[in-house]
Protein backbone atom coordinates (compact mmCIF):
# COMPACT_ATOMS: atom_id res chain seq x y z
CA UNK A 1 0.00 0.00 0.00
CA UNK A 2 1.22 3.07 -0.88
CA UNK A 3 -0.04 4.99 2.90
CA UNK A 4 1.99 6.59 5.33
CA UNK A 5 1.55 4.66 8.84
CA UNK A 6 2.36 6.50 11.53
CA UNK A 7 3.85 5.96 15.09
CA UNK A 8 2.42 3.51 17.45
CA UNK A 9 -0.73 5.90 18.75
CA UNK A 10 -2.52 2.83 21.24
CA UNK A 11 -0.31 0.42 23.24
CA UNK A 12 -1.34 -2.26 25.01
CA UNK A 13 0.72 -3.99 27.67
CA UNK A 14 0.31 -7.32 29.57
CA UNK A 15 -3.56 -6.81 29.48
CA UNK A 16 -5.13 -9.50 31.38
CA UNK A 17 -8.80 -9.51 32.12
CA UNK A 18 -10.60 -11.81 34.46
CA UNK A 19 -14.58 -12.40 35.02
CA UNK A 20 -14.66 -14.61 38.36
CA UNK A 21 -12.61 -17.10 38.01
CA UNK A 22 -12.63 -17.31 34.17
CA UNK A 23 -9.66 -15.86 32.40
CA UNK A 24 -10.71 -13.93 29.57
CA UNK A 25 -7.21 -12.05 28.51
CA UNK A 26 -4.02 -13.66 29.36
CA UNK A 27 -1.12 -11.11 29.06
CA UNK A 28 -1.64 -9.63 25.70
CA UNK A 29 0.30 -6.83 24.36
CA UNK A 30 0.16 -5.28 20.73
CA UNK A 31 0.11 -1.82 19.50
CA UNK A 32 -1.97 -0.31 17.31
CA UNK A 33 0.04 2.30 14.54
CA UNK A 34 -1.59 5.60 13.26
CA UNK A 35 -3.12 5.35 9.73
CA UNK A 36 -3.14 1.34 9.87
CA UNK A 37 -5.78 -0.66 9.57
CA UNK A 38 -5.48 -2.88 12.54
CA UNK A 39 -6.99 -6.53 12.34
CA UNK A 40 -7.95 -8.85 15.72
CA UNK A 41 -8.73 -12.32 14.50
CA UNK A 42 -9.35 -15.45 16.06
CA UNK A 43 -11.88 -18.80 16.50
CA UNK A 44 -15.18 -17.82 18.61
CA UNK A 45 -14.43 -17.15 22.32
CA UNK A 46 -11.21 -16.23 21.93
CA UNK A 47 -11.07 -13.04 23.73
CA UNK A 48 -11.74 -10.39 19.96
CA UNK A 49 -14.76 -8.66 21.79
CA UNK A 50 -13.41 -8.27 25.00
CA UNK A 51 -10.04 -6.76 24.23
CA UNK A 52 -12.36 -4.11 21.60
CA UNK A 53 -14.20 -3.66 24.97
CA UNK A 54 -10.72 -3.11 26.93
CA UNK A 55 -10.06 -0.48 23.96
CA UNK A 56 -12.83 1.48 24.44
CA UNK A 57 -13.03 1.73 28.62
CA UNK A 58 -16.77 -0.61 28.97
CA UNK A 59 -14.28 -3.43 30.69
CA UNK A 60 -11.00 -2.65 32.88
CA UNK A 61 -8.30 -5.44 33.15
CA UNK A 62 -7.21 -6.19 36.26
CA UNK A 63 -3.63 -6.46 34.98
CA UNK A 64 -1.90 -4.29 32.29
CA UNK A 65 -0.95 -1.16 31.11
CA UNK A 66 -3.32 0.95 28.01
CA UNK A 67 -1.09 4.31 26.36
CA UNK A 68 -2.63 6.44 23.93
CA UNK A 69 -0.66 8.91 22.49
CA UNK A 70 1.91 7.75 24.85
CA UNK A 71 -0.32 8.47 28.15
CA UNK A 72 -1.06 5.99 30.65
CA UNK A 73 -5.17 5.87 30.50
CA UNK A 74 -6.11 4.69 33.85
CA UNK A 75 -10.30 4.50 34.36
CA UNK A 76 -11.15 5.05 31.06
CA UNK A 77 -15.13 4.79 30.06
CA UNK A 78 -16.79 4.72 26.87
CA UNK A 79 -18.06 8.44 27.12
CA UNK A 80 -14.39 9.42 27.96
CA UNK A 81 -13.07 7.01 25.49
CA UNK A 82 -14.96 8.69 22.84
CA UNK A 83 -13.85 12.14 23.89
CA UNK A 84 -10.87 11.33 23.31
CA UNK A 85 -11.46 10.22 19.57
CA UNK A 86 -12.58 6.49 20.15
CA UNK A 87 -15.42 5.67 18.12
CA UNK A 88 -16.96 2.25 17.73
CA UNK A 89 -19.93 0.24 16.02
CA UNK A 90 -21.64 -2.90 17.50
CA UNK A 91 -21.91 -6.45 15.99
CA UNK A 92 -25.76 -5.79 16.98
CA UNK A 93 -26.73 -2.67 15.04
CA UNK A 94 -27.25 0.16 17.85
CA UNK A 95 -29.42 2.77 16.05
CA UNK A 96 -32.65 4.72 17.02
CA UNK A 97 -34.96 2.22 14.79
CA UNK A 98 -37.64 5.26 14.71
CA UNK A 99 -35.35 8.01 13.89
CA UNK A 100 -33.95 8.79 10.37
CA UNK A 101 -30.40 8.22 9.26
CA UNK A 102 -29.79 11.62 9.09
CA UNK A 103 -30.89 12.04 12.23
CA UNK A 104 -29.01 8.79 13.95
CA UNK A 105 -25.78 10.30 12.19
CA UNK A 106 -26.17 13.50 13.95
CA UNK A 107 -26.13 11.63 17.52
CA UNK A 108 -22.64 11.01 16.75
CA UNK A 109 -22.17 14.79 16.79
CA UNK A 110 -23.37 15.32 20.18
CA UNK A 111 -19.56 15.11 21.87
CA UNK A 112 -18.90 18.00 18.99
CA UNK A 113 -21.89 20.13 20.20
CA UNK A 114 -20.72 22.98 22.36
CA UNK A 115 -24.14 24.62 23.47
CA UNK A 116 -25.72 24.04 26.09
CA UNK A 117 -29.20 21.69 25.85
CA UNK A 118 -31.35 24.96 26.77
CA UNK A 119 -30.16 26.96 23.83
CA UNK A 120 -30.39 23.90 21.54
CA UNK A 121 -34.08 23.56 22.50
CA UNK A 122 -34.93 27.16 21.78
CA UNK A 123 -32.50 26.88 18.73
CA UNK A 124 -31.56 30.37 19.01
CA UNK A 125 -27.90 32.05 18.37
CA UNK A 126 -24.75 29.98 18.64
CA UNK A 127 -26.66 27.04 18.94
CA UNK A 128 -28.32 27.63 15.64
CA UNK A 129 -25.05 28.60 13.74
CA UNK A 130 -23.56 25.66 15.13
CA UNK A 131 -26.72 23.20 14.65
CA UNK A 132 -26.02 24.11 10.79
CA UNK A 133 -21.98 23.22 10.89
CA UNK A 134 -22.97 20.24 11.85
CA UNK A 135 -25.53 19.14 9.63
CA UNK A 136 -23.11 19.98 6.86
CA UNK A 137 -20.96 17.56 8.01
CA UNK A 138 -23.40 14.91 8.45
CA UNK A 139 -24.57 15.77 4.78
CA UNK A 140 -20.68 15.06 3.90
CA UNK A 141 -20.68 11.51 5.55
CA UNK A 142 -23.85 10.85 3.84
CA UNK A 143 -22.86 11.70 0.74
CA UNK A 144 -19.18 9.76 0.72
CA UNK A 145 -21.18 6.66 2.55
CA UNK A 146 -23.39 7.32 -0.79
CA UNK A 147 -27.09 7.36 1.57
CA UNK A 148 -28.60 10.51 0.12
CA UNK A 149 -31.28 8.72 -1.25
CA UNK A 150 -32.12 7.05 2.00
CA UNK A 151 -31.21 10.68 4.16
CA UNK A 152 -35.15 11.05 5.60
CA UNK A 153 -36.06 7.40 5.65
CA UNK A 154 -36.06 5.64 9.60
CA UNK A 155 -33.52 3.46 10.38
CA UNK A 156 -35.94 0.68 10.88
CA UNK A 157 -37.13 0.19 7.38
CA UNK A 158 -33.53 -0.06 5.36
CA UNK A 159 -32.02 -3.50 4.92
CA UNK A 160 -29.47 -5.09 7.15
CA UNK A 161 -26.49 -4.07 4.49
CA UNK A 162 -27.67 -0.06 4.94
CA UNK A 163 -28.01 -0.28 8.62
CA UNK A 164 -24.96 -1.00 8.93
CA UNK A 165 -23.51 1.88 6.51
CA UNK A 166 -25.51 4.39 8.42
CA UNK A 167 -23.99 2.62 11.92
CA UNK A 168 -20.43 3.72 10.57
CA UNK A 169 -21.84 7.50 9.69
CA UNK A 170 -22.68 7.90 13.01
CA UNK A 171 -19.21 6.49 14.15
CA UNK A 172 -17.57 8.58 11.92
CA UNK A 173 -19.77 11.87 12.68
CA UNK A 174 -17.41 11.61 16.08
CA UNK A 175 -14.46 12.19 13.67
CA UNK A 176 -12.37 9.52 15.52
CA UNK A 177 -8.98 9.07 15.71
CA UNK A 178 -9.24 5.31 16.06
CA UNK A 179 -12.33 3.64 14.78
CA UNK A 180 -13.45 0.39 16.06
CA UNK A 181 -15.85 -1.91 14.18
CA UNK A 182 -16.82 -4.75 15.67
CA UNK A 183 -17.75 -7.41 12.70
CA UNK A 184 -18.50 -5.23 10.82
CA UNK A 185 -19.61 -7.80 7.30
CA UNK A 186 -21.16 -10.31 9.71
CA UNK A 187 -24.90 -10.78 8.34
CA UNK A 188 -24.67 -9.52 4.63
CA UNK A 189 -24.02 -10.34 1.46
CA UNK A 190 -21.12 -10.71 -1.21
CA UNK A 191 -21.98 -7.45 -2.41
CA UNK A 192 -22.47 -5.60 0.75
CA UNK A 193 -19.54 -7.14 1.79
CA UNK A 194 -17.73 -5.29 -1.12
CA UNK A 195 -19.46 -2.22 -0.66
CA UNK A 196 -18.17 -1.75 3.05
CA UNK A 197 -14.76 -3.67 2.21
CA UNK A 198 -14.36 -0.48 -0.33
CA UNK A 199 -16.00 2.39 2.79
CA UNK A 200 -13.57 1.25 5.23
CA UNK A 201 -10.68 1.04 2.75
CA UNK A 202 -11.66 4.66 1.65
CA UNK A 203 -12.40 6.14 5.54
CA UNK A 204 -8.71 4.84 5.91
CA UNK A 205 -7.58 6.76 2.84
CA UNK A 206 -9.40 10.22 2.85
CA UNK A 207 -9.90 10.28 6.40
CA UNK A 208 -6.44 9.29 7.76
CA UNK A 209 -8.58 7.12 10.11
CA UNK A 210 -6.70 4.65 12.03
CA UNK A 211 -8.92 1.81 11.98
CA UNK A 212 -9.39 -1.36 14.57
CA UNK A 213 -11.51 -4.30 13.36
CA UNK A 214 -12.69 -7.71 14.57
CA UNK A 215 -13.78 -10.12 11.65
CA UNK A 216 -14.68 -13.85 10.88
CA UNK A 217 -14.06 -13.41 6.90
CA UNK A 218 -10.24 -14.44 6.61
CA UNK A 219 -10.59 -12.85 3.12
CA UNK A 220 -11.45 -9.71 4.17
CA UNK A 221 -9.13 -9.25 6.65
CA UNK A 222 -6.15 -10.76 4.76
CA UNK A 223 -7.59 -8.02 2.03
CA UNK A 224 -7.73 -4.89 4.01
CA UNK A 225 -5.39 -5.34 7.07
CA UNK A 226 -1.78 -3.61 7.29
CA UNK A 227 -1.42 -5.70 10.39
CA UNK A 228 -3.40 -9.06 12.27
CA UNK A 229 -3.16 -9.86 16.02
CA UNK A 230 -4.94 -13.41 16.54
CA UNK A 231 -6.34 -14.21 19.89
CA UNK A 232 -7.13 -18.21 20.52
CA UNK A 233 -8.40 -18.70 24.18
CA UNK A 234 -7.78 -15.52 25.48
CA UNK A 235 -3.80 -15.98 24.31
CA UNK A 236 -1.97 -14.06 22.03
CA UNK A 237 -0.86 -16.90 19.30
CA UNK A 238 -0.11 -14.49 16.76
CA UNK A 239 1.16 -11.06 15.38
CA UNK A 240 2.26 -9.83 11.89
CA UNK A 241 1.13 -8.81 8.78
CA UNK A 242 -1.23 -10.83 6.57
CA UNK A 243 1.46 -12.60 4.85
CA UNK A 244 3.22 -13.51 7.98
CA UNK A 245 -0.13 -14.65 9.70
CA UNK A 246 -0.90 -17.03 6.86
CA UNK A 247 2.23 -18.61 7.54
CA UNK A 248 1.98 -18.72 11.35
CA UNK A 249 1.62 -22.70 12.47
CA UNK A 250 -0.22 -21.62 15.79
CA UNK A 251 -2.42 -19.85 13.45
CA UNK A 252 -3.14 -22.49 10.92
CA UNK A 253 -3.83 -24.99 13.88
CA UNK A 254 -5.73 -22.76 15.80
CA UNK A 255 -8.08 -22.14 12.77
CA UNK A 256 -8.29 -26.06 11.91
CA UNK A 257 -8.91 -27.15 15.52
CA UNK A 258 -5.92 -29.06 16.14
CA UNK A 259 -5.70 -29.94 19.66
CA UNK A 260 -3.59 -27.54 22.22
Amino acid sequence: MGKEIGGVILDLQNISLRFGGVKALSDISFDVREHEIRAIIGPNGAGKSSMLNVINGVYHPQEGRILFRGEERTQMDPHLAARHGISRTFQNIALFKGMSVLDNIMTGRNLKMKSNLLLQAIWWGPARSEELEHRARVEEIIDFLEIQHIRKTPVGRLPYGLQKRVDLGRALAMEPQILLLDEPMAGMNVEEKQDMCRFILDVNDEFGTTIVLIEHDMGVVMDLSDRVVVLDYGKLIGDGTPDEIRNNQAVIDAYLGVKH
